[in-house]
């Protein structure tokens, strides 16, 4: 394709007054250069795409940027001989929508080896609506299957429930088999997180002890924390002997307020998910899980699409906390 070609995106420059963000439309010469050249169906808002498209220097670094973490589509061009054009692919995490353009726009250009082919079964819209919060959650949920929590152990719990990866996780921990309380500060999205399979639905004070206890009742066997912070404390004080905690968030603060004794005393083991750096051999196997056995027949109830127009008010919603279930972003625009 010609480098003049067209398309709309989502541009974020910064000016002496501040960040400006804004649909408008840039050339193929504007994208950076990469193996593949991808035509895009639909990308997804992470809280991380709120904070790049805001200008958080802890996300974004270079400007001009166009955010969008996440992207579907198909192969328009490729200098990588298993990837041919036309075939579907999905993209997530690395640097994309980071410090290279990502999602928000008609295409991106990265490097091969950040692309995996969409399996059978699953369009370019539902990758977009598991998304990084999907591939996140499955590989929570696989984490604690690694490490030998087992549907009918006990008490499962999910903090952040009612947001994507929270969700997801709910959703694909219930179809499992597992006894899953979901954490909400959500009062509407209760009657969501009961559908998805929740049992319990308890409120974020329930999961945020400041006692300043060491240890707290043994209660769950496993849980997937997306909030990080004393919430996560409160967790790992709360497992069982042996349990198991994924952690992958942390909007509720990085510090983590907690004494050794739940690792010495109780075998407590916790788990770091890294969704950005997955190995590729790991986002194959959990994009055709969730293509197949793990794929959630609610989907489409956690999925709200927009518009590069819409995004804007999206974000303000996503970064104050009023964001629930997942956004799917077409990129197009009327400007």
């Amino acid at each position: 394709m010609a480098d003049d070609v067209s398309f709309p995106c989502y541009y974020v420059q910064k000016e002496a007054a501040g960040v400006r963000a804004e649909p408008t439309r840039r050339t193929l010469a504007d994208l950076p250069p990469g193996d593949v050249l991808v035509r895009v169906a639909y990308s997804s808002l992470n809280y991380k795409d709120g904070l790049s498209a805001t200008g958080n220097p802890g996300v974004t670094r270079k400007f001009p940027h166009v955010p969008g973490i996440d992207a579907a589509g198909t192969v328009e061009a490729s200098s990588a001989a298993d990837l041919r054009p036309g075939e579907a692919v999905v993209i997530t995490g690395h640097d994309q929508g980071q410090n290279t353009w990502g999602g928000w726009a008609g295409f991106v250009r990265v490097p091969a080896d950040w692309i995996v082919k969409l399996p059978e079964g699953l369009s370019p819209r539902d990758a977009m609506s598991y998304g990084t919060a999907g591939l996140t959650a499955a590989q929570c949920v696989e984490a604690l299957q690694r490490r030998g929590v087992i549907p009918g152990a006990g008490e499962v719990i999910v903090t952040g429930a009612s947001g994507g990866v929270g969700s997801i996780a709910v959703g694909l921990l219930a179809k499992l088999g597992y006894d899953v309380t979901a954490v909400s500060g959500k009062p509407a999205a209760a009657e969501l997180l009961q559908r998805l399979g929740a049992r319990r639905i308890v409120g974020r004070g329930d999961v945020d002890d400041k006692s300043g206890k060491p240890l707290l009742a043994a209660r769950y066997v496993g849980a997937v924390d997306t909030v990080g912070g004393n919430m996560l404390a409160t967790l790992l004080k709360s497992m069982q002997r042996g349990g198991v905690v994924a952690a992958c968030g942390l909007v509720g603060g990085a510090e983590l307020p907690l004494t050794v004794f739940p690792f010495i005393l109780r075998g407590v083991d916790l788990a770091g998910i890294d969704s950005v750096e997955c190995p590729p051999e790991q986002r194959r196997r959990i994009w055709s899980n969730l293509a197949g056995p793990w794929s959630l027949p609610q989907l489409e109830d956690l999925t709200t699409e927009i518009t590069l127009d819409e995004v804007g008010t999206y974000v303000e919603r996503i970064l104050k906390g009023e964001s629930t279930g997942r956004i799917v972003v077409r990129p197009t625009t009327t400007r």
